[in-house]
């Protein structure tokens, strides 16, 4: 099994607390905190990757159900 590779946000910075992301492989989005690079990681599919990122974006307001 390939291993993931992880990469920090563009926001962060040496002293910020930041979460990594590994995209690298297709079927499994990594994600885990960058100051425990050993502890555990959260692993969604790229579809669910897609609507947490989409609901970051979308107004609340969008969500609403009539």
């Amino acid at each position: 099994m390939p291993e993931f590779e992880y990469r920090k946000s563009s926001y962060s910075d040496d002293a910020a607390e930041c979460v990594e992301i590994a995209t690298n492989i297709p079927t499994t989005i990594a994600i885990r905190d960058s100051k425990h690079p050993t502890g555990p990681s959260l692993q969604i599919t790229p579809i669910t990757w897609t609507a947490f990122r989409v609901a970051l974006v979308t107004p609340p307001d969008d969500f609403r159900r009539d």
